[in-house]
Order: structure tokens, then C-alpha cells, then sequence
């Protein structure tokens, strides 16, 4: 088969390699979509696998075209996404279902081979099943749409309150949309592109704030009559809106940090004095996994996908680009702020 190879650093190759063989209790997936997420980018351009040569991908959607001995879930010819993490199952995080914890963990396109490729193989329970009204490219989403479910779980989420969602990211876009669907009272999405924020009021937020603009949180607490949000979601990972959030936060709130940051974070004791002061929660969300696994996480996106409610926009998309030209797909992110979206690189004939 053929699939982007990382051989070198910024060095992909598209080859011939061998193709994987199902086993007992596996899948194997013809790919039609596998997605580039900011955790490939340093793999390619700043020696960051785990080994070299390697198949990266771990975003992804395709057809099942065969099945091991004993496989019940899923059904040649079944659409399915992949949830890419392969917990150990036997430690203590495992065993009280928090495999997201497992520290003896592997994962599809970063510790093993991966979904840049004609096909990959994976375990039944980590083919996602999804319905044929949901397009190939919905289902190569489904890893963002179930980190930001995740972290919503996280925050001990409640209808009824005012969000804030800071960062109009794949992920903070899916976040968004989940509190509408569980019962905001209002949401507000802050970034600094108009273009996110457009994107944003199309998906249904209520209000959008662009921090660049002089006043915003003036406007942003008016929005509450100034009391705050209940519920703050960080989904940028970066330092000024990790700060956002202190600030924004109501009393007795909840914030919750899905972002991951790539740089120091340092408070003034004024800042993290918010948390004392309005003693409100903070706590962190890593990838997207509950018992039983994959988790309901995978469940509810196959659903609300289905029934259109969780809403997928071209607008997330940036470009769908050749297999073939992968190489080329990577080089792009070497100029900041060109990418705006998900790059998915496609094997589809079209």
C-alpha cells in the first residue's frame, strides 16, 4: 500500500509499504481522510516521533474492508472513525475507567503506525461506527468533538448558565456547540480572527468577542450584567487567554483548561487572587476517553452528528489535500497564521 512516510525530520515521503494484516479481534480501514492536528506538526518539522520511519495520522475516517476472528461491533463496509489511544487496560487508572491517565499507554500515529496511509488496522473496540448520513470528513472530526465533550464532562458542566469559550479552534468550536446542546444559557466565543468568530455565529454562538478590540471585557462581563461566566472553557493553550479565563470567571465558577500550553505560565499574585476570591473550580482535560471504552464521549459525537445538531462547517476545513502530498501539506504550517482550520489529507478518487 502506499502511505506518507515520516523518514527524516521535515521529511515525508509518499511510498509503498507493506500493508497491515488484520489479527484476531482487529479491523482493518480504508482511509479516507485522515486529519492534521497541531501535535503532527512538531513530529514532522521539529523531530518530534518517537522513531524513525513512521506513519503519523491518528484523526481519521474510512470504510472497514475486513475483520478479524471474533469482531462483532463493526461490519465490512460500516463507516467508522478511529479513536486512536490503546490504554494497557490493567493499571489502576484503566481499571477505574480513566484511560485518558494510562500511563503504559500506546496510540495510533505516534507510538505505532498510523491513519496516513491507503489503510490501518486497528483493535474492534477502537473503530467508531457512524452513520451513513455523516460525511467522511464529519468522521475524521470526530477525535476534536470528543476532546471537547470531554473537557465539558471535566468542568462538571450544568445547564443554565453563561460560557465563555476562549479560542475558536476546532476544539473550542465543538465545545462550544456541546453546552448549547446540554442547556447554555448563553454563549460567548472570544478570539482574535473575525474569520473564527464568523464561524462561530454560524454554529450557533450567541455572542462573539474579538480580544484585539479595545473594551472587550467591558463588553464581555456587560454580556452577564457583569456578575461573570459559570462556566469558562480555555481551549487556545495560550498564556493571555489561561489569564482570560481568571478574569471572566464568575463566583463559584467553573474553568476548565482543554488547551495545551507550549510556553512558561506565570501569574501576578492580583491574578491568581481571583481563585481565592471567587473560589471558583479549576481543573484540566486530556484527550477523550471514559469506561466503557472508548467511552461516551465517541457515543454521543456518532449521535449527535447523526441527528445534526452537532453541526459541521466547510469553514473547518482549510484545505483537503492529496495523500501524496503530504510533504507538501506539512510545509505549509512553517508560515504563521496561513493554516486557518484542519488540512485533512484525503485518498478519495475526487
Amino acid at each position: 500500500m502506499k502511505a506518507a512516510v515520516v523518514v527524516a525530520n521535515e521529511d515525508v515521503q509518499y511510498q509503498e509499504i507493506e500493508e497491515p494484516k488484520v489479527t484476531k479481534g482487529a479491523v482493518k480501514i480504508k482511509v479516507r481522510y485522515s486529519g492534521i492536528c497541531g501535535s503532527d506538526i512538531p513530529r514532522v518539522l521539529n523531530h518530534g516521533v518517537h522513531f524513525y520511519p513512521i506513519v503519523l495520522g491518528h484523526e481519521f475516517s474510512g470504510d472497514v474492508v475486513e475483520v478479524g476472528e471474533g469482531v462483532t461491533k463493526v461490519k465490512v463496509g460500516d463507516r467508522v472513525s478511529g479513536a486512536p489511544l490503546l490504554p494497557c487496560m490493567k493499571c489502576d487508572d484503566c481499571q477505574q475507567g480513566n484511560f485518558s491517565l494510562c500511563k503504559h499507554y500506546s496510540f495510533i500515529g505516534s507510538r505505532q503506525q498510523g491513519s496516513n496511509a491507503d489503510y490501518v488496522v486497528v483493535p474492534e473496540q477502537n473503530a467508531v461506527p457512524f452513520d451513513k448520513s455523516v460525511s467522511y470528513e464529519q468522521g475524521a472530526m470526530f477525535e476534536p468533538a470528543t476532546v471537547a465533550i470531554h473537557g465539558v464532562f471535566q468542568n462538571d458542566y450544568h445547564g443554565g448558565e453563561y460560557v465563555a469559550i476562549l479560542g475558536g479552534g476546532t476544539v473550542g468550536m465543538f465545545t462550544m456547540q456541546w453546552t448549547k446542546i446540554f442547556g447554555s444559557k448563553k454563549v460567548v466565543v472570544f478570539d482574535i480572527s473575525d474569520e473564527r468568530l464568523d464561524l462561530a455565529k454560524r454554529l450557533g454562538a450567541d455572542e462573539v468577542i474579538n480580544t484585539k478590540e479595545e473594551g472587550y471585557m467591558e463588553k464581555a462581563m456587560a454580556i452577564t450584567g457583569g456578575k461573570g461566566y459559570g462556566f469558562v472553557f480555555e481551549t487556545a493553550g495560550q498564556v493571555p487567554t489561561m489569564h482570560m479565563a481568571f478574569e471572566l470567571a464568575a463566583n463559584k465558577a467553573h474553568v476548565c483548561f482543554i488547551g495545551t500550553p507550549h510556553e512558561n505560565l506565570t501569574f501576578t499574585p492580583a491574578q491568581w487572587e481571583n481563585m481565592n476570591r471567587k473560589e471558583f473550580k479549576l481543573t484540566g482535560s486530556w484527550m477523550s476517553y471514559s469506561a466503557p471504552f472508548p467511552g461516551r464521549e465517541w457515543d454521543l459525537t456518532a449521535h449527535y452528528f447523526a441527528t445534526g445538531q452537532l453541526k459541521f462547517d466547510p469553514g473547518f476545513v482549510y484545505k483537503k489535500i492529496p495523500m501524496s502530498q503530504a510533504q507538501e501539506a506539512f510545509q505549509l504550517f512553517k508560515t504563521p497564521g496561513l493554516v486557518k482550520g484542519k488540512i485533512l489529507l484525503s485518498n478519495e478518487e475526487d
